[in-house]
């Protein structure tokens, strides 16, 4: 619940102070050991239907559960903490998801690769200015960000703001 109530809020916070019309994309930012990071995007080309993420998530398990297939070929799908890594070798793109649920218990799918590219720098501003309620707004070349702190990682949600007409 507390998850939705963030995305929720940004969203809020952005139509309320009238630069935003709704969230253009949301990214998933998890650190890396080596201090790199790895980005999740709420958006990509691998599509699969709710019966097979289900099927996916309940054959999880730590080694890789039994390989399944999907109408995205064949797939594996690995328990790790908080979520479900789905690997999907013979994908054109898109070969890995991630699945969680979020508040209300609904499932949520990241995929590894997405139209959204940030700058290290971009998303080092986003990792750091991270709150459980929601940091402040961060710009983003034209758009802006607002960066949540969760279990999985950072959550940023990116919008473009909306240009005002002239006053006459």
């Amino acid at each position: 619940m507390r998850f939705l109530q963030q995305i929720v809020a940004a969203i809020l916070v952005a139509l309320a102070t009238g630069t935003a019309a709704a969230a253009d994309n949301t990214l998933l930012i998890q650190l890396q050991k080596d201090g790199s990071y790895l980005v999740w995007h709420s958006e990509g080309a691998t599509r699969l239907t709710d019966d097979e993420l289900t099927t996916l998530s309940a054959s999880a398990k730590p080694e890789g559960g039994e390989r399944l297939l999907t109408s995205a070929g064949p797939a594996s799908a690995f328990e790790i903490p908080h979520a479900v890594l789905v690997q999907l070798p013979d994908a054109k793109s898109d070969r890995k998801l991630l699945i969680d649920r979020d508040a209300c218990g609904g499932v949520r799918v990241w995929h590894s690769e997405g139209a959204t590219v940030l700058t290290d720098d971009q998303l080092t501003d986003l990792v750091l200015s991270a709150l459980p309620d929601g940091g402040k707004r961060v710009a983003i070349g034209a758009s802006y960000g607002k960066a949540y702190s969760t279990e999985l990682g950072v959550v940023a949600v990116i919008w473009a703001p909306v240009q005002r007409p002239a006053a006459p």
